[in-house]
């Protein structure tokens, strides 16, 4: 090292050396300033000697074996990233917000401080989310990890079980049919599937229809085979709700005596339900149930239904909501015969019209680009990958993978077919909507005696749980119409939001449908409420649109 800066130096004093061919010293006399003295020569010479003398030293130390890339956090800022370090997926945080999500920073910002809440709050590995605004998609991030193991971040692209959603697009398959003259909702199934057996009830012969089955009011079990249980949990909630509504009513009309006739009956109730013992044990939720994690490949749907088809009714048709997959199963058997064509084959010519080109079904032999991995948490609250399971035997209600974007679109049509009919005398030229408005009228109108078990203000629909317009008291909360489905899955959680722009034909002038917010989320950990997530982000959005 001392002789390579000695020979630097040597070479910067000599004529001719490093200092003439820069012509420092010749520049400086032609402006007219003072001779350089030669002290200079040697302070320039040690200054190169230094630098290069660094030079070398971090060239050593970049002899030693490289380190590999640390991988991207993918919950950093996107100021924190090096703006060359990787390739920018489209729709990342980092790339250049598109034109129709300017309007809406705050929105996207307040949105994504609550998604980190909710991820960090649960586990989840990652949590994918898309938000279109009047048909167009405004914001879609992925946050966390499509892939703990290999540090594969979330994105837009990401595809992920999405659920009890199925169900949704099921109901397309069989509103389509019903439109076309194909299948009739309330004709007995065995007219479409013989293979599936009559039914009674307590010694009463009954009929299970179509219209039934879509609403969870057939009697047909879920994942439950208990029908004691099942029973024991519903008369306890019903109890529940008794007693919440007798509350309610008191409060409002400012009684207090308990000696009136609804107490009175409340009470009866109360002790007759004590007498019996009849608030349940502990019920199995339904990832404790083995069916959930079938390994079995079924062919088809009819081959699906040997798994309950035999089984007995838990209740009445349409005396009681038991929410069911199984029922689904049916439905997909009944898409096959009325169509003619294998349901998944119906299916996927369903996708194509509505441009979901990312949504398939799930089978674990095909390569699927983007598809994440899923995971739960073990008894020592260790994060482990979920065991395998084959979902042929559930498709129709619960066996498909999709994106965010597949499903925003998805919800934008449906709320284009509920939305055009309004618009049709103000603007001809408007196209049909994949579905007639009369039908998601239809679809989306809330059904008697059933349940929305992800918010207690809404009834079951048609495969949509249906929240209705209503405010109860002057200048308080008031309740918006939206109409959603959630999912859970082994390993997953989603949810699909619709939440339609209030319109009169005062304010349809000049406007196209779809008017509205969607939203979707879709999340590789299991047992993740999303569904006000959804909500509350549906509502941020909508308030910046309406600023």
């Amino acid at each position: 090292m001392y002789r390579l800066l000695s020979a630097v130096t040597v070479r910067a004093a000599a004529p001719g050396g490093l200092a003439s061919s820069c012509g420092r010293r010749g520049v400086h006399q032609r402006a007219g300033l003072p001779p350089l003295g030669h002290g200079w020569v040697g302070g320039l010479g040690l200054g190169l000697g230094l630098a290069l003398g660094v030079k070398l030293a971090g060239g050593l130390r970049g002899a030693a074996p490289a380190q590999s890339p640390a991988a991207p956090d993918p919950e950093a800022s996107p100021l924190a990233e090096p703006p060359q370090a990787q390739s920018l997926a489209p729709w990342s945080p980092q790339t250049p917000a598109p034109p129709h999500s300017r309007g809406f920073a705050r929105a996207i910002e307040s949105s994504r401080d609550l998604l980190h809440r909710i991820k960090d709050e649960v586990g989840a590995p990652g949590i994918v989310v898309g938000v279109s605004v009047d048909g167009k998609e405004v914001w879609s991030e992925g946050l966390g990890y499509a892939d703990v193991e290999n540090r594969v971040p979330c994105k837009p692209e990401t595809v992920m079980r999405i659920a009890s959603i199925s169900k949704s697009l099921t109901m397309v398959a069989l509103a389509k049919l019903w439109e076309a003259g194909k299948l009739d909702l309330d004709i007995p199934v065995q007219h479409y599937v013989p293979e599936f057996p009559e039914k009674e009830y307590e010694g009463e012969k009954v009929s299970v229809t179509t219209r039934l089955l879509i609403s969870h009011l057939s009697g047909i079990r879920h994942y439950e085979k208990d029908i004691k249980k099942v029973k024991e949990e519903k008369a306890y909630k019903a109890l529940k709700m008794m007693k919440e509504t007798v509350a309610f009513e008191q409060e409002k009309e400012g009684k207090s005596n308990e000696k009136n006739d609804f107490t009175k009956f409340k009470t009866e109730q109360e002790n007759e339900a004590k007498s019996r013992n009849s608030k349940p044990g502990k019920k199995k939720n339904d990832f404790e149930q083995g069916e959930l994690y079938l390994r079995e490949k079924f062919e088809n749907s009819i081959e699906s239904l040997r798994l309950f088809k035999n089984d007995p009714l838990f209740f009445k048709p349409g005396s009681q909501f038991l929410y069911s997959t199984f029922g689904y199963t049916l439905l997909a058997a009944i898409v096959e015969r009325a169509s003619g064509y294998k349901y998944l084959d119906y299916m996927q010519k369903i996708f194509q019209d509505l441009d979901m080109l990312t949504t398939v079904q799930e089978e674990n032999e095909p390569v699927i680009y983007n598809r994440a991995r899923f995971y739960v948490y073990n008894k020592k609250k260790r994060l482990v990958n979920t065991p395998y399971v084959d979902n042929s035997y559930k498709w129709a209600g619960g066996g498909f993978l999709s994106t965010v974007g597949d499903l925003l679109k998805f919800g934008n049509a449906m709320l284009y077919g509920y939305q055009v009919g309004l618009f049709k005398n103000s603007n001809e030229n408007l196209l049909p909507g994949y579905l007639k408005p009369e039908t998601m009228v239809m679809m989306w109108t809330p059904v008697p005696n059933t349940e929305m078990s992800w918010d207690k203000e809404g009834k079951y629909a048609m495969a949509w749980g249906v929240v209705e317009k209503k405010q109860t008291y002057g200048s308080c909360r008031k309740q918006r119409h939206y109409a959603s489905h959630t999912g859970g899955a082994v390993g997953a959680s989603s949810v699909l939001l619709v939440l339609p722009e209030e319109l009169d034909t005062e304010t349809i002038n000049n406007k196209v449908p779809p008017r509205g917010i969607i939203v979707s989320i879709i999340c590789n950990m299991q047992s993740v409420g999303l569904n006000s997530t959804a909500l509350k982000i549906a509502l941020e959005f909508d308030k910046d649109r309406s600023d």
